[in-house]
């Protein structure tokens, strides 16, 4: 029996599929290209993309549409990550992913969408719901399910491969690389480490390395995305010291490109580590993130900061009842019990 029977299936069942459509799409590329004099066997073994399951992600964000929809809908059929984790990530309530997932199907089917790889011409199209997908992968494996997060990194190497001119997908690369570096000392018996508080000497530095070299190669093509400017952020972060001053600034730009209350709650800790702990916990009660965890915990390590123990166990209170994560939560327990008083 294996560890988790539903990830086996989930993952079990997609393999499957993906080996039914490839089988199904090369035997009918075939067929066609038999009936054309002079195909070799190479033109008829060549795909578009050449990974199978970068193909079904192209495929699966169809822009017809909403980015929204598409993200959601490939995230379920083959990130393998349930409704309650897709909701999450968007931070909205299952019931409301789940109409959101109905709707999406529906309409592919009262519209004919076709399933099927777009040629190369129209990728540029889906490019963007295919690297919101690739993270989200990511950000669910980040949290404890290394396979998640190892096939999101072998997905943007493919990816870069392929669209060699995108920077965002050499940003979201970077971005990916540079935060994986930090696993192994992200956790410490069964608890999350904070980043200052990281052994570095269990950062893999290769992969550091080579997040530092996509990330180069994203700013030398320009136009920065978020996923660009979050690259350089994580890199920032692991300077020593990080220079907060300077990750609130990028923090910064990247709102204005998103309009993310989580950005700007981002920004919140940036200027509290810089040192500006009023500023920052102003910031944090202006955001409609009352159902996020990461801002009741924000709001409470700068309440805490500030001497206003009373406050701070409210908020890590709040926190606690929202986090999803086991490492997570005894990290916020004992949190909550250092407070003095």
């Amino acid at each position: 029996m294996p560890e988790s029977p539903r990830a086996w299936l989930v993952t079990t069942a997609r393999n499957r599929a993906i080996d039914r459509i490839r089988r199904e799409r090369r035997g009918a590329e075939k067929l066609r290209l038999l009936e054309t004099p002079g195909t070799t066997s190479d033109e008829m073994d060549d795909t578009t993309i050449g990974d199978e399951r970068l193909e079904l992600l192209f495929t699966c964000c169809h822009p017809a549409l909403s980015l929204d929809a598409q993200v959601a809908l490939t995230l379920r059929t083959l990130g393998g990550l349930t409704t309650e984790e897709i909701a999450s990530a968007f931070l909205i309530p299952p019931d409301t992913m789940t109409k959101r997932l109905v709707r999406a199907k529906q309409k592919i089917k009262s519209a004919g969408i076709p399933f099927r790889v777009p040629p190369t011409h129209l990728l540029p199209d889906r490019l963007a719901a295919v690297l919101a997908v690739i993270y989200l992968i990511f950000n669910e494996g980040y949290g404890g399910r290394g396979d998640l997060a190892a096939e999101a990194i072998r997905l943007g190497q493919v990816l870069a491969e392929l669209m060699p001119d995108e920077p965002e997908v050499h940003g979201l690369l970077a971005l990916m690389l540079v935060n994986d570096s930090r696993r192994e000392a992200r956790f410490t018996g069964g608890e999350i480490v904070l980043l200052r508080d990281q052994d570095r000497s269990l950062w893999d530095a290769e992969e550091l390395a080579m997040g530092r070299g996509a990330l180069d190669r994203a700013l030398a093509l320009g136009r920065l995305g978020p996923y660009a400017i979050q690259a350089a952020v994580a890199v920032l972060h692991a300077e020593e010291p990080p220079d907060w001053a300077r990750i609130a600034e990028l923090y910064g730009d990247l709102a204005e490109l998103t309009a993310s209350p989580i950005v700007e709650l981002n920004r919140a800790a940036a200027i509290g580590e810089a040192g500006d702990e009023e500023a920052a916990l102003a910031i944090t009660e202006r955001l409609a993130l009352d159902d996020y965890h990461y801002l009741h915990a924000t709001r409470a390590e700068l309440l805490r900061r500030l001497g206003r123990a009373a406050e701070a166990r409210k908020a890590y209170g709040r926190a606690l009842e929202l986090v999803r994560s086991d490492a997570e939560r005894r990290f916020l327990k004992r949190r909550l019990a250092d407070l003095p008083g």
